[in-house]
């Protein structure tokens, strides 16, 4: 695309920035209208005659500027060298079976059991950019809302409007929770983790997995490009649910669980461990229906483009161990 450009330029005899401005790779560029509307104009077909004729300069300039635009993009993260970053912990008191609620755009959501009643929250801004400089700018501009009550906590990293050039950043959220609580998560780009709660859990996310370990409570995971995966130290009586597209979905449980279990997937299939008694209700090329110890709790499993594995927490527990050895195992050898 650049060779492209640099072509076009030559034909058309524009002329070069000046020496003095600043490299694009050290600029922060935010546009304040959105991306989409904008490159639809840049791109809206004109009317061209021949090289010559001065409605091709005009017709090709909004494409020119839509390369320009498009090539300015095209930067990962691996080639922003520069980095900021800022953390604060706030602490809130709530009630018995109160809310907390954390809604994220880039980065990472871990919940954990507090040892009493109190919230504590602890979010890391990270800023990255061509320079530390520009990063410095950009941090200050990673707004967080807090939303606070005696029943309800709520914090949310909001979006930036427009379209970042040259700069990247994320929020990453480090909270502790009553283990009754009932926990609400969202996030966007980003992983989901929770661990040892006892109160219903709310977990989405896109473009990124979700894992929980040590529930008790209802249930509700979702994702949109990556795996769900639960770890269930028993089953009450609040419904269970585990949904993706994309990815797959396990589920482990207590071989005494007694649950009904509901499975459907487009692409994939459903493995159900030998160890589990489950009486088949219905089994289909795409769905699959039983009962665990006579049946009992509602389990509803689903994923588009994936497995679905339902195993006891055991088996579970064993092959995590099993990991771990070959993982240092490996390491000594190397």
């Amino acid at each position: 695309m650049v060779i492209a450009v640099s072509r076009l330029v030559t034909k058309l005899r524009l002329k070069p920035p000046s020496r003095t401005e600043p490299r694009r790779s050290e600029r922060i560029f935010v546009t304040r209208r959105p991306f989409g509307p904008q490159l639809r104009q840049l791109l809206k077909p004109k009317t061209c005659l021949n090289r010559t004729d001065i409605g091709f300069r005009r017709c090709l300039g909004p494409l020119l500027s839509a390369a320009l635009l498009l090539a300015g993009c095209d930067m990962s993260i691996g080639h922003l060298t520069g980095r900021a970053t800022d953390e604060w912990t706030h602490r809130y008191p709530l009630s018995s079976g109160g809310e907390i609620r954390i809604v994220n755009t880039n980065g990472k959501i871990e919940v954990e059991p507090a040892d009493g009643p109190e919230v504590e929250i602890r979010a890391e801004r990270i800023a990255r950019a061509a320079t530390d400089a520009g990063a410095r700018e950009l941090l200050p501009r990673i707004d967080i809302k807090e939303d606070i009550g005696p029943d309800r906590i709520s914090v949310q990293t909001e979006r930036m409007s427009g379209i970042m050039i040259g700069a990247a950043f994320e929020v990453r959220y480090h909270v502790r929770a009553p283990k009754n609580a009932f926990v609400n998560v969202a996030n966007t780009n980003g992983q989901v983790a929770l661990t040892g709660l006892a109160g219903k859990v709310i977990a989405h996310t896109t473009n990124g997995g979700v894992t929980a370990r040590g529930l008790t409570g209802g249930v509700e995971a979702r994702s949109t490009n990556g795996v769900v995966n639960i770890y269930l130290a028993s089953v009450g009586s609040e419904r269970i649910s585990a949904k993706t597209t994309n990815g797959a979905v396990v589920v482990s449980l207590p071989e005494s669980v007694k649950a009904d279990v509901t499975a459907s997937w487009t692409n994939g299939g459903i493995k159900v461990a030998p160890e589990l008694k489950v009486e088949e209700t219905e089994r289909s090329r795409r769905r699959f229906e039983g009962r665990l110890n006579g049946g009992g709790t509602s389990i509803e499993l689903q994923t588009t483009n994936g497995g679905i594995r339902l195993r006891p927490r055991e088996a579970a527990e064993a092959e995590a161990e099993d990991s771990k050895t070959e993982v240092k195992t490996l390491k000594r050898r190397h």
